[in-house]
């Protein structure tokens, strides 16, 4: 059974999480996500983790800025979403030096594949934008709160967690979910688009082997 017999008959928000099930599982059980949920990543293992979310959150925003006359990018583009000033904020606490660079090949690979998403149809950066602050509202909130505890932070550093302007995540993501749904995509153009979500968590989880594979240095 293809995407397309799976999905024509859901609402495209519905098919973009019943279709990515399984890669959005594997994202969240990879061994770095495990041991950051469990407390036992040091600082320098966050500050890893979020220079990496920096290179795809300055691509992504750039390219959402431009493409704003798509009318999917427009549905779901919002400042209030925004995580690259609140990244840089956060780096600020945990990288003493300021520096921004980072040797990745996991994050260039998604950096790359967000600009050729783009150029290919800009529709298809609602499966990233999707995938990224939806989590961000979601799973992200109970990360936000693991590391205040865990750091005895008192909400330092934690900025990145932090949505002043969507006081109520809930009703946002409802909201959220509704513009995705009244999209109007083809049956084709939605199974394109539930596709590009389950490269987005691939892409995720290649961020998470690739920090895994320097758990050892990271152990706290």
């Amino acid at each position: 059974m293809t995407i397309l017999d799976q999905t024509t008959d859901l609402a495209l928000s519905v098919a973009m999480r019943e279709g990515s099930m399984a890669e959005h599982q594997a994202a969240e059980d990879s061994s770095f996500m495990s041991e950051l949920l469990g407390g036992k990543v040091n600082e320098r293992g966050y500050a890893d983790y979020l220079l990496r979310l920096r290179v795809v959150y300055a691509t992504m925003e750039e390219i959402v800025a431009a493409h704003r006359d798509d009318a999917a990018v427009a549905a779901v583009a919002d400042t209030a979403l925004e995580r690259l000033a609140a990244i840089d904020a956060d780096l600020d606490h945990w990288v003493a030096d300021g520096d921004r660079t980072v040797d990745s090949p996991a994050a260039e690979a998604y950096r790359q594949r967000l600009l050729a998403a783009a150029a290919e149809w800009p529709t298809l950066m609602v499966a990233h934008h999707y995938t990224r602050y939806l989590g961000d509202l979601s799973g992200g909130q109970a990360i936000g709160r693991i590391l205040d505890r865990t750091f005895e932070l008192d909400g330092a550093g934690i900025a990145f967690y932090d949505f002043p302007e969507i006081p109520k995540p809930k009703i946002y993501k409802d909201g959220y979910r509704a513009r995705l749904d009244a999209l109007g995509l083809s049956a084709e153009e939605q199974e394109r688009v539930v596709t590009e979500v389950k490269t987005a968590f691939q892409l995720n989880q290649a961020l998470f082997v690739e920090l895994g594979q320097n758990l050892e240095a990271y152990a706290r």
